[in-house]
């Protein structure tokens, strides 16, 4: 058990992990600057607590920073603390989480914390792709303490005091905190797009719970499954309904309902998050045109085309459930790119990356076509021709180069509207046809929508023991 006393950064661990299984490690330690007169000041723990503990069985090493110690800044050993804790997670293969409550960098301690700062970030680069990190911002993470969050592959905010910056509000050049609050948790979320989850502290903490639950604890842990009490076959009733809110989809065809969403208000257009099928984790991507609120009323439209930070937001996702060999799931209904003069500056490179996220991702991939499927943003959606394993399509699913009537246009566009009609509905026949696209091997199976969940559930067994080789490199550079 702990030696520190009781500080609101030890309560912070105490109500994130199981009752009583805390251990901490270095509770000793204090600052060994002298500078500025420091030897008159008590540093217990040097602000912050590090150890580690279980959350329901699954071991996680965890440091919390204590404000109540020269406002939780990060001093040398402070951050050698920290250091020391990934290297047991990495020995031990457990993920690590940080609660960060910081003033940032401490200046009496000058570059010894300046060179301490780097080498935590030396850590976390070491330990990405090797074990999960998670972050949660519960008062400042600013400076180059912004840069910790940004590194780990999850970010939690405490939704009133949080505040997570590189510069502040107020020393941006024509801005200021009551104009816009660059800082707080809503703009991370919804602009930025660093943020996972914003939420009270106690719900927070139980949403990090879920996550690691849901998480493997390394990237060779095969070990990652629950037994699975729902029943396999289970039809999903008016799932076609649903199609346009893939969050509903996902929730229906997951064991017991589990859906952990990410990012959940960035990008609202592209879903990500993880379910669970036949007791193991899946990460889905999907692509969203309504989304419903809690009674179940119709809250935004969206159109149903990628737009660049829609595809960034994939293919960061689909990059780490690749690193932790967690299969994808996609549910696509897309039918074209966002045509905008801002979009127009970002869309290219953006979907290049998700195209070379699911390109490069050796993990087990199924998609379910669940509305159309046009033009190149089909490929991007992960399609057969960039390596998804298995491909299923509803019955009224539309694949093909664009829209019937479009097309028609184009072909057709210097005769009669009659003549327009006829040949749209002629294309629509022989292009767009789901089943123009089973008879070429683009669509694997065409399915009903209710039985989605036990076709997925057989892909991905049956993909259990994929191995895809690929030319040897060091890295690529998408």
């Amino acid at each position: 058990m702990s030696n520190t006393a009781q500080s609101l950064a030890s309560k912070r661990i105490a109500s994130l992990l199981d009752e009583n299984s805390f251990v901490e490690i270095g509770g000793m330690v204090t600052a060994r600057s002298t500078d500025f007169n420091m030897q008159t000041k008590e540093t217990p723990a040097d602000g912050c607590v590090t150890g580690y503990g279980v959350i329901d069985g699954n071991l996680v090493y965890v440091y919390s920073q204590d404000a109540g110690v020269l406002n939780g800044s990060v001093g040398e050993m402070h951050a050698k603390k920290i250091a020391n804790l990934y290297d047991l997670a990495l020995k031990t293969g457990a993920p690590v989480i940080g609660l960060i409550d910081s003033a940032g960098l401490r200046l009496q301690e000058a570059t010894d914390a300046l060179n301490a700062f780097g080498e935590i970030y030396m850590k976390q680069t070491n330990a990405s792709g090797v074990i999960p990190q998670i972050t949660a911002i519960f008062g400042n993470c600013g400076g180059g303490l912004a840069m910790i969050p940004t590194l780990t592959d999850f970010t939690f905010m405490e939704a009133a005091k949080a505040k997570l910056f590189v510069n502040s509000p107020n020393a941006i050049a024509g801005n200021e905190v009551s104009k816009c609050d660059t800082a707080s948790a809503k703009f991370q979320m919804e602009e930025v797009g660093i943020v996972d989850v914003v939420a009270e502290e106690a719900e927070l903490m139980q949403q990090i719970r879920e996550l690691v639950c849901l998480l493997p604890a390394n990237n060779e842990d095969d070990g990652a499954f629950d037994e699975c009490t729902d029943d396999l076959n289970r039809v999903c009733a008016d799932l076609e309904n649903a199609a346009a809110d893939p969050a509903i989809v996902l929730s229906n065809i997951s064991d017991d309902a589990v859906f952990f969403e990410t990012k959940k208000d960035y990008a609202k257009e592209m879903v990500t998050g993880f379910i669970k099928l036949n007791g193991t984790t899946v990460g889905a991507v999907a692509n969203r045109t309504v989304a419903y609120d809690e009674e179940g009323n119709k809250a935004e439209e969206f159109a149903a085309e990628l737009t660049a930070r829609g595809c960034l937001k994939a293919a960061e996702f689909v990059n780490f459930c690749d690193a932790f060999n967690i299969p994808v799931l996609t549910l696509t209904n897309v039918n074209g790119f966002k045509a905008t003069m801002c979009s127009e500056r970002n869309i290219a490179a953006a979907a290049a990356k998700l195209t070379y996220a699911f390109g490069n991702a050796t993990v087990p991939k199924v998609n379910v076509i669940t509305g159309k499927a046009f033009g190149n943003a089909y490929n991007v959606m992960n399609s057969k021709a960039i390596g998804c394993d298995m491909v299923y399509a509803w019955p009224k699913a539309e694949i093909g180069m664009m829209d019937a009537t479009l097309a028609a246009k184009v072909m057709y566009g210097d005769t009669d509207a009659a003549t327009v009609k006829e040949k749209a509905a002629e294309y629509a026949a022989l292009q767009n046809n789901v089943v123009s696209a089973a008879r070429r091997g683009y669509v694997d199976t065409i399915i009903e929508a209710q039985d989605t969940r036990k076709y997925v559930i057989g892909a991905f067994e049956m993909l259990f023991t994929k191995r895809d080789d690929r030319p040897a490199k060091k890295h690529g550079t998408v």
